[in-house]
């Protein structure tokens, strides 16, 4: 029997189920002060500056931007989010509202996901996330985002795009206001990202939490043939000569390694770049 404080929320999501499923470029959808502003506030304020704790720093031509390691960094009021957004009323309301068939499974683990964080330059290019959790062995299905940047401008830039499969058009461009919740399917051709450099002040900083949520087994015209394990797919924007020039460096850096370091080796690195062996 469902507890009458999650009605509500089971509520929301079937009255919202058509639009997220119908969304373009995939489905998605964006709801604006979903969670209490007071107790959000308090998880704001046990963000630490993670190039400063030690978080993990992801820095090449396709990601500048620094992550936190599991629950390590979390304070109080950020494990009871993050505990709730992983517990059996909230993935209720993601089955609901998402229509996934598959029962969906939590991530006690946060592999990849968790605090999040870009500082002034930073960027994170458009690509399509890695599909198999490297513990669990699970199908990644769902991710959901939380903004946690009070005062954000228009001019800051750091909007999270949405792409089409063609890589030719931005078809949504969301900025990463406090209080935002942002949910979408994550498939081999759901492209994303926040792609150009980040120009807030130096003393902010673009934060979020990230939560993905996983299933055993997933529909074949989610994956790309050939492609049933991968890690993260990075996708260059026709026409940017930008992109064009970061992808060409990043491929010819990755030859020269693959040549001359063992595969064990690699796999680590790998590990360390985007918080998955696949």
């Amino acid at each position: 029997m469902i507890n009458d404080k999650f009605k509500d929320l089971l509520r929301l999501a079937e009255s919202n189920k058509e639009k997220y499923q119908a969304a373009e470029p995939f489905a998605h959808i964006v709801y604006d002060d979903f969670f209490n502003e007071t107790f959000l506030n308090e998880v704001l304020n046990e963000f630490p500056d993670l190039a400063v704790v030690g978080g993990r720093k992801f820095e090449d031509k396709l990601q500048v931007k620094f992550a936190g390691q599991g629950e390590k960094y979390f304070g109080e009021n950020t494990k009871r989010l993050m505990h709730f957004l992983n517990s059996e009323p909230f993935i209720n309301f993601l089955q609901v509202l998402t229509g996934i068939d598959e029962p969906l499974i939590g991530d006690p683990y946060f592999l990849g996901a968790g605090q999040h964080e870009i500082k002034k330059g930073g960027l994170l290019k458009i690509h399509a996330d890695f599909n198999i959790h490297d513990v669990l062995k699970l199908d990644r299905r769902i991710n959901v985002l939380v903004y946690l940047n009070q005062d954000w401008k228009e001019e800051y830039g750091g909007h999270f795009e949405l792409w089409d499969e063609t890589m030719e058009k931005c078809r949504e461009k969301i900025l990463p206001h406090f209080n935002r919740l942002v949910i979408f399917s994550t498939t081999d051709f759901s492209y994303h990202g926040h792609p150009d450099p980040l120009n807030c002040p130096e003393n902010m900083s673009r934060k979020s939490l990230a939560l993905y949520y996983y299933s055993n087994g997933r529909p074949e015209n989610e994956i790309i043939k050939g492609q049933e394990m991968h890690y993260t797919l990075f996708k260059d924007r026709k026409g940017n000569d930008i992109d064009k020039e970061a992808f060409k460096r990043e491929i010819s850096l990755k030859g020269m390694i693959k040549d001359f370091i063992p595969p064990i080796i690699l796999k680590s690195i790998r590990y360390l770049k985007t918080g998955t062996y696949q």
